[in-house]
């Protein structure tokens, strides 16, 4: 299906990948797409969403899992990765979107 065609049906954004906290899976500099919403969530799936501390930060990690209506969520890259292991879980009304598989 036509990418173009797409997009005027589903929300879709694209997103800069800043840092290393997604490496291996996803390097800086990279773009991607993204379906908008946090409809497509589900565990295994990447999530841009706000930082719950600093709303106005965007972050880009996995869905680990979901406890009691929150979602934890990590970078693949441990050692670079500011996430879940250091402010919990994230409401998912935080999530903006999930990504698209390359």
């Amino acid at each position: 299906m036509n990418m173009g065609f797409m997009a005027r049906w589903v929300p879709i954004f694209r997103v800069k990948v800043i840092g290393s906290s997604m490496l291996p899976t996803l390097e800086n500099g990279e773009i991607h797409l993204a379906v908008r919403g946090h409809i497509f969530a589900r565990r295994g799936a990447i999530a841009v969403f706000a930082h719950p501390q600093r709303p106005a930060l965007t972050q880009i990690k996995r869905l680990v899992r979901k406890s009691n209506g929150m979602w934890w969520v990590e970078g693949d890259n441990a050692q670079a990765s500011t996430d879940s292991r250091e402010f919990g879980g994230i409401d998912p009304a935080l999530i903006q979107g999930i990504l698209l598989r390359k």
